[in-house]
């Protein structure tokens, strides 16, 4: 694949003509915390009617009977995440936690009773989800390093712990909580646990939002257990280490594949940006795009947006042959977008000079929100690792 297809490009100008009536005009608003992003997510699911489309195909899935409507081709998943990041990647991130984490872990490792009680209403955007595994002192290695724990008792389960660095935390109704069982074995030996909580259970806070660098339309807070009881009817996976950490390096992959979208996007609106104002501005009696040095500037922007385009669009038919990315392949291409994407901010910031640098000029939020893809996911250096790891033959 070269291209969208004349179907998906259609389907592409529909999506842009959204995020531009309904979600560039309220950009500030979402910068700077006056607006909730669900609004304008929900009304995005409302008029392309995903969120009810989701919900026929689940429910013919759960009754085994055929279903007219076709599953989402990846393509048409992606598509709204590079048009929405070329205003609001935080938007991007807050949907994708909330419906491809949380629900897709749900759907992935739940019991039918399990999907029915949650993922249809986190599907429909009905609620918001939050996929909670970051702790303050494990970050990178959030597996290895996890402390949060689960005791058994007569009555099922306690839970403690402190998640942090989490989206959607301050507003979430559901929330995947990720720890280990407790037995008195070492840390890192324990059984990977993972289950499903209800805003407003005893002994569960959920902080305030955190005032960030970037993405501040995606709220992120922490979030604090004590002591709180749960059934097992809430345990969605009880797998040994390696069952549960294939789970979560699974959607560590998935999410990891996904800031390719969000980078083209950023890309894509630094670099016309960047030429409408080398066009624009003038300085010694020429436009600015007269020098070479800018256009050194433009050219390589429109490499780096070839380059992210084209792994997209490698990922695509990954996907619709059947196969997805490894953990290894989603990091290789998470490292080489977002290093992309940080470069071109920079060089956009660099285009407009001092304008770049004020608030009014949206290269300046670009610039912001272009480092958290290099942080959230797993930081550039986890990365080079797991891609080292692969090539050496020690992946595990």
């Amino acid at each position: 694949m070269l291209e969208w297809s004349e179907e998906l490009t259609e389907y592409q100008e529909l999506i842009r003509k959204f995020v531009t009536t309904e979600l560039a005009p309220l950009r500030e608003q979402l910068e700077l915390g006056d607006l909730s992003p669900y609004g304008v997510m929900r009304r995005f699911y409302t008029s392309f009617g995903i969120g009810e489309s989701a919900k026929e195909r689940f429910e013919a899935r759960q009754a085994g009977i055929p279903n007219s409507l076709p599953q989402r081709s990846a393509a048409e998943t992606l598509i709204p995440m590079v048009e929405f990041s070329r205003f609001s990647p935080g938007i991007v991130t807050a949907l994708g936690s909330s419906v491809s984490l949380t629900a897709g872990s749900i759907l992935r490792n739940g019991t039918d009773e399990q999907k029915r009680r949650w993922a249809i209403d986190l599907l429909t955007l009905k609620t918001i989800g939050a996929w909670a595994i970051t702790e303050p002192d494990s970050g990178s290695d959030a597996i290895g390093g996890m402390r949060s724990t689960a005791v058994a008792d007569a009555e099922g389960w306690v839970l403690n712990g402190t998640k942090t660095f989490i989206t959607n935390a301050p507003d979430a109704d559901t929330i995947v909580f990720i720890c280990k069982l407790n037995d008195g074995r070492p840390s890192r030996e324990r059984q990977i646990m993972t289950f499903v909580l209800d805003k407003g259970m005893p002994g569960l806070v959920q902080g305030p939002p955190m005032r960030k660098m970037g993405l501040k339309s995606s709220p992120t807070g922490e979030i604090s257990l004590n002591d709180v009881r749960v059934g097992s009817d809430r345990l969605l996976m009880h797998a040994d280490k390696a069952s549960g950490s294939k789970g979560t390096k699974a959607t560590f992959a998935t999410e990891r594949a996904s800031v390719v979208a969000m980078a083209l996007g950023m890309i894509q609106q630094c670099l016309e940006l960047s030429v409408e104002y080398a066009s624009t501005r003038r300085q010694f009696g020429h436009s600015i795009g007269d020098f070479q040095l800018i256009q050194l500037k433009l050219a390589k922007m429109e490499v780096a947006r070839l380059n992210v385009a084209n792994l997209l669009f490698r990922y695509v038919e990954l996907v619709d042959g059947g196969r997805r990315p490894t953990l290894a392949e989603a990091s290789a291409m998470k490292l080489y977008a977002a290093q992309s994407t940080m470069e071109v901010a920079l060089e956009a910031v660099q285009v407009f000079g001092g304008n770049g640098y004020m608030t009014e000029n949206q290269v300046e939020q670009l610039c912001r929100d272009a480092k958290s893809l290099q942080i959230y996911g797993g930081t550039d250096e986890i990365q080079v690792t797991h891609v080292a790891k692969d090539l050496l033959g020690t992946m595990k």
